[in-house]
């Protein structure tokens, strides 16, 4: 379990930090996500959400969550690695790790951020609608960056598979030619 002052795992915990925070006048803004291999549009989206308030609590998938929700090859980079570059940007205050089998909506409910804040495909119209119940207003930002984590994956993936094909194609050949060719001697 984190507890090193700005990383959480327990919900009461984030609550407590939550409820004392409010009592100062401070205007809470939650966002969530992966933030595997953080990039410069990650930098920009949580930069932006904290313009909407004073605090900024980033809820991240753990390793499991990605894993089921992504596939078998993600995330890239571990949860304990994804929580410290997250806290290195400096608009995040609070980052909470979220289990694969927490509640749905677990952190929102906990958090009722007065600004939630999500992109344009984290959900529909319907559940923001119902998720106005737990927060002040659900705000729906554009991406900050051309290109997402995954599509930069896939990029890597088929740069490599081609520079695999171009070394090892040659390679084959010779290896089947030389093979026939000896079988018919």
């Amino acid at each position: 379990m984190y507890k090193t002052g700005r990383k959480f795992t327990d919900h009461g915990e984030l609550k407590v930090i939550v409820e004392s925070l409010r009592a100062l006048g401070s205007k809470i803004v939650l966002t969530q996500g992966s933030y595997d291999l953080v990039h410069i549009g990650h930098a920009r989206y949580l930069e932006a959400a904290k313009k909407e308030g004073d605090v900024l609590i980033v809820g991240l998938d753990n390793d499991i969550k990605i894993r089921t929700r992504k596939g078998d090859d993600r995330p890239v980079v571990p949860e304990d690695e994804r929580l410290e570059m997250v806290l290195h940007l400096r608009s995040v205050d609070f980052v909470f790790l979220k289990n694969h089998d927490d509640p749905k909506w677990h952190l929102i409910k906990t958090v009722r951020p007065d600004v939630l804040i999500a992109t344009e495909d984290t959900y529909t119209n319907e559940q923001i609608k119902e998720l106005e119940e737990f927060c002040g207003k659900v705000l729906i930002l554009e991406r900050q960056a051309t290109t997402s984590t995954s599509a930069k994956i896939r990029l890597l993936q088929l740069k490599t598979a081609k520079k695999l094909e171009e070394a090892l194609t040659p390679k084959l050949i010779k290896v089947l030619q030389e093979t026939l060719g000896t079988q018919d001697d």
